[in-house]
């Protein structure tokens, strides 16, 4: 099977992608009780909007030389943007392909739904719940959990020997950190915040493609008195979460399902706005994951979990409960009966 991996942006008129993608990142980051508004009232609308509505017209009507090119057998959305985008171009094209939502959330906003989708994968039934109270056809919501790879569920390699493969220290607690993708969390502050922790420590702080996050990390470490490994994005991310003690992350879909799936205890701090102070919610609701409420709590909430092996394992056990460790096989297979389907179809 060929993929192909399209950034539905450049399909996109130029003020659409700033003002989606740069203007998300400014208002998070200055204004994000705005973004919060923002967020909600479209939550709550019953109609979609005139700019909504033109940027998935414009956006589908370029996509359809991407579409005559490739001729794909189904089309898989990560995001609402392309979904929408494809929701139209399903309306306006006869020849369209399926499509698949793939909600990498543990909640669901209103700019996913749309009926013409073919078929959409989510995290959990409670999520399928809202999208067919919403209108969306039961048989269309499969609730197989956020697709991660299968490297994520422990191989039953023993930590210390996975620690010392990876040239961790083996006589301390390892702390995982990380900022999401972007490298946007407040990583050099959790670091000082964590001096405070009478444990001792060794983190692993990965700054995901932010090459700039990354140097200052990097300089933030060689004054930090417990040893700290600085990264950048790699691909073995699951062999630190299966070395780590503790993960304190930004509550991201993908990065905390990972958790879930890898049976590491979760600390949140920080979450944007929107979908992920939703994942916060649902994470620490169902025991898998604790809040820190700010930066300077970090040390309260790690102490907590690391000195307490009955709550750690409880954490732990909570988590085996909402994992969904073959979701993307799961998910592949429906894909695939998708594009299955379509091939008949075109024959």
């Amino acid at each position: 099977m060929r993929t192909t991996i399209v950034d539905s942006y450049k399909y996109a008129a130029s003020v659409v992608s700033r003002v989606v993608s740069d203007g998300y990142l400014q208002m998070v980051k200055t204004i994000p009780q705005m973004y919060r508004y923002i967020y909600a009232r479209a939550e709550r609308a019953t109609e979609v909007g005139p700019f909504r509505t033109w940027a998935h017209q414009f956006t589908a009507g370029n996509l359809r030389a991407l579409m005559e090119r490739e001729r794909p057998d189904v089309v898989v959305c990560t995001h609402a943007f392309p979904c929408g985008a494809m929701a139209e171009y399903k309306r306006l094209f006869a020849d369209s392909p399926p499509v698949v939502g793939v909600v990498t959330d543990f909640a669901v906003h209103n700019f996913w739904m749309h009926r013409n989708i073919d078929a959409y994968v989510v995290a959990t039934d409670a999520v399928r719940a809202v999208m067919l109270a919403r209108g969306i056809a039961p048989e269309r919501v499969v609730a197989s959990g956020i697709p991660v790879r299968e490297e994520f569920a422990p191989d039953g390699e023993a930590r210390d020997a996975l620690r010392e493969r990876l040239d961790l220290p083996r006589d301390r607690r390892i702390v995982l950190m990380m900022g999401g993708g972007l490298g946007i969390g407040p990583l050099e502050r959790m670091m000082r915040a964590l001096e405070d922790v009478a444990l001792p420590l060794a983190a692993v702080v990965i700054t995901g493609r932010n090459a700039r996050s990354e140097r200052r990390v990097r300089s933030t470490a060689e004054t930090i008195g417990y040893p700290v490994r600085a990264l950048r994005f790699i691909e073995n991310v699951y062999d630190y979460m299966h070395a780590a003690d503790a993960f304190i992350t930004k509550p991201g879909g993908l990065s905390t399902a990972e958790a879930l799936v890898a049976l590491v205890p979760m600390i949140l701090c920080k979450p944007l706005p929107g979908q992920e102070e939703r994942n916060a919610r649902f994470l620490s609701e169902s025991g898998a994951a604790v809040r820190a409420r700010a930066v300077h709590d970090l040390p309260v909430v790690l102490e907590s979990i690391l000195s307490d092996s009955e709550r750690s394992a409880r954490m732990v056990r909570c988590a085996q409960t909402i994992a969904r460790s073959h979701a993307a096989g799961e998910a592949a297979s429906l894909i695939a009966r998708l594009g299955n389907k379509q091939k008949e179809v075109v024959a």
